[in-house]
């Protein structure tokens, strides 16, 4: 079973990850979709909820666009309260232990723009470094990042090429999940 956090702070205007959240409801796949930014509008996150969560999936997929070489506020907030002491790492802080960490997300510039050459200067996986140790110090499985390109209307990409690359995302995160799952297909749930 699966869960998905989905962190956009402007879900309603989005446009890439809308369709991959929309594909994913529509597909057969075991997965729970928390939208913490609908669920959270004033940041006042429920940790024990969260926790919860957590503890009913095998895999969790973190779902955002990138924002300025990182994720959204509300998703550092939710790692800084939900992934607390002796429940993320600490002496007895094992409750995470074992289960899979995958990031996905959007990323609105062009790929050719995140190279050492490019209007970036980096690579989108340098600035994935502290997912990685996150899910390193909370003895998770760090599955390599989930993302695609070229994402921004407002930067004049063609809504319907978009469209596709959302559409087949949403695919690939799929069968990453079935992969690392090896289970049954129940139905989603939305909260």
């Amino acid at each position: 079973m699966s869960l998905i956090i989905l962190a956009h702070p402007t879900y309603d205007k989005s446009f890439a990850n809308k369709i991959i959240i929309e594909e994913l409801k529509n597909s057969n796949s075991d997965i729970e979709i928390r939208n913490i930014h609908e669920l959270y509008p004033d940041y006042n996150i429920d940790v024990k909820a969260e926790q919860q969560a957590l503890l009913r999936h095998k895999t969790i997929v973190f779902q955002y666009p990138f924002y300025w070489y990182n994720m959204p506020a509300i998703l550092k907030h939710w790692f800084d309260v939900v992934f607390e002491y002796q429940f993320a790492y600490g002496s007895q802080g094992d409750k995470l232990k074992g289960k899979n960490f995958l990031p996905s997300f959007t990323v609105g510039s062009s790929q050719d723009s995140y190279t050492p050459l490019g209007f970036q200067h980096f690579r989108v996986y340098e600035f994935c470094k502290p997912l990685e140790q996150t899910a390193y110090h909370s003895q998770m499985n760090y599955i390599e990042p989930m993302y695609f390109y070229g994402t921004s209307l407002t930067a004049g990409y063609a809504k319907e090429e978009i469209k596709t690359n959302a559409k087949q995302h949403a695919e690939k995160i799929i069968q990453q999940i079935q992969e690392l799952e090896k289970d049954g297909v129940l139905d989603i749930e939305v909260i």
